[in-house]
């Protein structure tokens, strides 16, 4: 579940390990390319977490906050995730 802390959306994502979440992470790119949005985010071995902000409207959460963590649950639907 994404959480609005600190005027940013946040989520962490757990796997069972590096190789994993770096292969969800890569997908996550090419999502965020394709949006033109690209996340703030941090990976330990198999955590995996986001901070989702547009810096362009004030570092304030807009749609396109939205539309990024949409695409990045729907990526992380085809992975298991702890």
């Amino acid at each position: 579940m994404w959480n609005n802390v600190d005027n940013s959306l946040r989520r962490s994502f757990r796997f069972s390990d590096f190789k994993t979440a770096f292969a969800f992470l890569t997908e996550v790119a090419a999502e965020a390319e394709r949006l033109d949005h690209h996340p703030w985010f941090s990976n330990e071995y198999n955590v995996v977490e986001f901070r989702l902000r547009t810096h362009d409207a004030g570092n304030a959460v807009t749609a396109r906050d939205h539309r990024l963590a949409a695409a990045i649950d729907a990526v992380a639907a085809r992975y298991e995730v702890q």
